[in-house]
């Protein structure tokens, strides 16, 4: 984990910042989106040259670079903020932006998409389904490979080996969906990335026509897996139909459990879950998760979701070992998750904090649509700290372990950009009507941190923008 040394309170600091601390009194983070009793606190607003922001996918930060990666589709690239200084570095562009180019956004074919990172190395998915590479310690010409996975929609959320050197990337919009896993660079100083196989699952559980989908994946270090959400199963429960019509359960979602030394070159095909070699689909009860994301002691949150199963009202975590669960009250609707070591707490972008789901409750009843919100949650007891109000659609969330920062990108609003924002929440948090990624910080001292395992170069976190691959 980073030692307790270079966990850096910014109240203690804040020449770390600079400009951005006294940025942060003037104009952003005011109104619902800024409650000032809250623990996550509103600290500033990076803004976004060009477009205002109209759709986004997901966030990443790499702590020892200093730097937050956004694929923010409203301007066709890769943003990417400074978070030592909390300012717009550059935005990597090459990618296929907002389609179509007018009327509403077909997701499913817009990029950029997931995103993660190794080191210098950035790998982004694109709406037209390649995998971008991208050196980061290029000035010019960033983009070294453009690797085409075979299919026809986008290649969205991914996650890396610790080391870097194995990429598993899921086509969550492909019918049936697939996931592709990549070799990957490491810390290599050239890109020669190449496909090592395509993960399909028994189509007795994610049956073709079915619309359903292929989420995040994650990396549990001490299992050696990756873990990948499925929103919905079949016969999850026996006799489940996937919208609960004809007086028949609904389905729930899944998480399969995926080998990298168990799989076969060209295409694998995994199906129920095998206890003994510990792969395959686990059949999850009352959730149907988009995000997930490793915390302490190899528990995983899981970003259950109404708008994938209309029945659940509860976030979950699991543990990789045992699958034994426990459920986080008072929150749902979660998209991308993610768990900061730096302060042993999940941050969930939960842009369906309110859904079809009997009993949920809106973050703020009196806005429309209500219920997008920063969920906080302790992972030392799993309990729900508080939610705090986003803009409408605010999915992503990545956390700087070593700063102790939260970054939640907001949309411009509903006046300025077809489908933005319908509240008063993301003008006040950005001081602007372009949209910005807001800045939270959590201060914490020394002894309240209890984080376990998380030394690690990047973060594997938690979830993008759909349900069953129809997102934001």
């Amino acid at each position: 984990m980073f030692s307790r040394s270079t966990r850096i309170s910014l109240a203690a600091a804040p020449a770390l910042l600079g400009l951005a601390v006294s940025a942060a009194l003037a104009g952003p983070c005011t109104g619902p989106g800024a409650p000032a009793t809250a623990q996550t606190q509103c600290l500033t607003a990076v803004a976004i040259p060009g477009n205002p922001i109209r759709s986004f996918d997901i966030s990443w930060v790499n702590p020892h670079r200093g730097e937050y990666y956004l694929a923010e589709r409203s301007n066709a690239g890769i943003v990417v903020i400074d978070t030592r200084t909390l300012t717009w570095k550059r935005t990597i562009g090459g990618f296929v932006g907002i389609q179509p180019p007018t009327g509403a956004v077909n997701n499913n074919i817009s990029g950029p998409d997931g995103v993660t990172s190794h080191g210098r190395w950035l790998y982004a998915g694109d709406g037209n389904s390649t995998l971008k590479v991208i050196d980061l310690d290029a000035s010019s010409s960033p983009i070294k490979q453009s690797i085409p996975t075979g299919g026809s929609t986008r290649v969205d959320e991914m996650a890396l080996t610790t080391d870097g050197e194995i990429l598993l990337a899921a086509n969550n919009a492909e019918d049936p969906p697939f996931s592709t896993v990549f070799m990957a660079n490491g810390d290599r100083s050239t890109s020669n990335v190449t496909i090592f196989t395509r993960i399909t699952v028994d189509p007795a559980i994610i049956p073709p026509g079915a619309g359903l989908s292929m989420e995040q994946p994650t990396w549990e270090p001490k299992t050696q897996r990756f873990y990948n959400s499925v929103p919905q199963i079949a016969n999850n429960p026996a006799g489940c139909t996937f919208d609960g019509s004809g007086g028949h359960p609904i389905c729930q979602g899944g998480m399969l459990v995926i080998d990298p030394n168990q799989l076969t070159a060209g295409s694998t095909v995994l199906g129920a879950y095998d206890p003994v070699k510990n792969v395959g689909m686990v059949g999850l009860s009352d959730c149907g998760p988009n995000g997930i994301s490793v915390g302490p002691h190899s528990n995983m949150m899981l970003g259950c979701t109404p708008q994938n199963v209309a029945t659940n009202t509860t976030t979950q975590v699991i543990n990789a070992k045992t699958h034994n669960f426990v459920e986080v009250g008072g929150l749902t609707g979660s998209d991308e998750v993610w768990y900061n070591s730096g302060d042993n707490r999940y941050y969930t972008g939960s842009s369906r904090a309110c859904g079809k789901a009997a009993g949920c409750n809106p973050v703020a009843p009196s806005r429309a649509p209500a219920g997008a919100a920063l969920g906080v949650v302790d992972a030392k007891t799993n309990f729900l700290i508080e939610k705090i109000p986003a803009s409408s659609n605010s999915h992503s969330v990545a956390a700087d372990s070593k700063r102790n920062l939260i970054f939640v990108p907001q949309v411009a609003p509903n006046t300025v950009v077809l489908g933005g924002d319908s509240t008063d929440v993301g003008a006040g948090i950005c001081g602007t009507n372009n949209g910005c990624v807001g800045v939270y910080i959590h201060r914490v001292d020394n002894h309240d941190h209890d984080g376990d395992d998380h030394d690690r170069d990047d973060h594997d976190h938690g979830h993008d923008d759909h349900d069953h691959g129809h997102d934001h």
